[in-house]
C-alpha cells in the first residue's frame, strides 16, 4: 500500500475493534485517513484497548447488521472507500452458535452491501471473507479464484457471503455506470500481536505460554498458510487503491496467501513458537474429541502477484519472530500502541 494514498481520505471500517481490524485501523490512522469504525464492543483483553485504538478516529458501537445504523454511519461519514471486516470468525464458535454465524457472515454482509448501494458517496468497497470459502476437497494442492466456494462447517457461511457480494455486483452496481467498485478477499490463517480469540492456535499458545503453561494442541498434522496479519491488509489497501483509481477493472475476488513453500504444518508452528518464547517450554496434545478440521488448505496468490504487484514482504519466520515480540512486550508491560505502530514502521521499511 501507498500510505500516502490513504491521507486525508475518508474510510469506514466495520469490525474495527477486532484483531485484524485494530491493525488495520491503527495503520490507517498512522497514515492520515479520516477514519470511521463500526463494530460490537472490544471484547477483553483486545488489542482494540491494549493500543488505545480508538484514539485518532471515530468508533462507534453497533451491529452492522442494523442497516439503519449503517445509513446514518454513512451519511454522517460520506466515506469513499468501505472495508467490511465485522464477522463471526472462529470455526469452532460456528459449530456451537452455528444461527448466528449465518446471520452475521451473511446478513451482516448484506447489510454493509445494501448500505453501500444507497450511499452514494462510495467508491471502493473491499467485503473481507475467508479462505474457509473453497469446498475442500482434500486435494494437496493450492487454491485460486477460479475454484469451486463451498465447506462443511457453518464457518463456511463464508462463501455465502461471496455469493451475495456477487448477486449485488451484478443486480445494482454493474447498472450504474458511476456505482462503486466491490471486490471480496480471501487471506491463509493470519497471525499477529494482539490476537485474543478464543480457540485460535497462536491466542491459545501465548496465553498459556504467559501463564506459564504447556500449551494444549488439537490437529497438530494439520497444515496451514500462515501469514502476518500486516501481509493480507497490505493486500486489502492495494487492491482498494487499484480500485479508487482504475474502478471496475480490479472488483472480482482476490486471494492474499503466503509465499509457496511458507505453509507448514501446527505442530512446526507451535514448536517455533515456543522456541521463541523460551527453551524449556513444550506443548502436549489434546485427546478429546474435536470437530473436523480440514487436514491442508493453501491459497494461490498469482493474480495478486500479476495484477497487483503484490507479494509477502514477512516470511513465516519473520511472521513468528514479530508475534513472539509483541507478546513478550504485553508480558513486560509495555506501551503496546507503540509497539504495534513500530511493527508496522518495520514492514513499511521492507516494502
Amino acid at each position: 500500500m501507498t500510505p500516502s494514498a490513504w491521507a486525508g481520505r475518508r474510510v469506514l471500517v466495520t469490525g474495527h475493534t477486532g484483531f485484524k481490524g485494530s491493525w488495520l485501523a491503527l495503520w490507517l490512522q498512522r497514515s492520515g485517513a479520516d477514519l470511521f469504525g463500526i463494530s460490537f464492543p472490544a471484547a477483553r483483553p483486545s488489542l482494540f484497548a491494549l493500543a488505545d485504538v480508538g484514539r485518532g478516529m471515530t468508533s462507534r458501537e453497533g451491529d452492522v447488521r442494523d442497516v439503519a445504523l449503517l445509513d446514518a454511519a454513512i451519511s454522517e461519514h460520506r466515506p469513499e472507500v468501505v472495508i467490511h471486516l465485522a464477522a463471526q470468525a472462529l470455526v469452532r464458535r460456528s459449530y456451537e452458535q452455528p444461527l448466528e454465524t449465518y446471520s452475521a457472515n451473511v446478513l451482516g454482509t448484506a447489510a454493509v452491501l445494501e448500505a453501500v448501494r444507497r450511499a452514494g458517496c462510495v467508491r471502493a468497497a473491499v467485503i473481507v471473507t475467508s479462505d474457509k470459502c473453497y469446498q475442500n476437497d482434500g486435494r494437496s494442492t493450492t487454491y485460486s479464484e477460479r475454484d469451486r466456494l463451498g465447506g462443511a462447517d457453518p464457518y463456511s457461511s463464508k462463501a455465502a457471503a461471496e455469493l451475495v457480494t456477487a448477486a449485488y455486483r451484478t443486480s445494482f452496481f454493474l447498472a450504474a455506470s458511476d456505482g462503486p467498485a466491490i471486490a471480496t478477499v480471501r487471506a491463509g490463517n493470519v497471525i499477529g500481536g494482539g490476537d485474543w480469540a478464543a480457540d485460535r492456535l497462536v491466542p491459545d499458545v501465548m496465553r498459556a505460554l504467559i501463564g506459564g503453561m504447556a500449551p494444549i494442541i488439537r490437529s497438530p498434522t494439520a497444515v496451514r498458510p500462515w501469514q502476518h496479519v500486516l501481509d493480507c491488509l497490505n493486500g486489502y489497501l492495494c487492491l482498494a487503491e487499484r480500485m479508487i483509481l482504475s474502478g471496475r477493472e480490479f472488483e472480482g475476488a482476490w486471494n492474499f496467501g503466503p509465499d509457496p513453500g511458507q505453509s507448514c504444518t501446527v505442530d512446526h508452528l507451535v514448536d517455533q513458537l515456543c522456541a521463541g518464547w523460551g527453551p524449556a517450554t513444550r506443548w502436549s496434545r489434546e485427546t478429546r474429541p474435536q470437530p473436523p478440521e480440514a487436514q491442508y488448505l493453501q491459497l494461490d496468490s498469482a493474480k495478486a502477484r500479476e495484477r497487483l504487484s503484490w507479494r509477502p514482504h514477512l516470511q513465516l519466520a519473520d511472521a513468528l519472530r514479530s508475534t513472539v515480540a509483541w507478546y513478550k512486550a504485553y508480558a513486560r508491560g509495555e506501551d503496546l500502541r507503540k509497539v504495534t505502530l513500530d511493527q508496522i514502521d518495520g514492514f513499511e521499511q521492507r516494502q
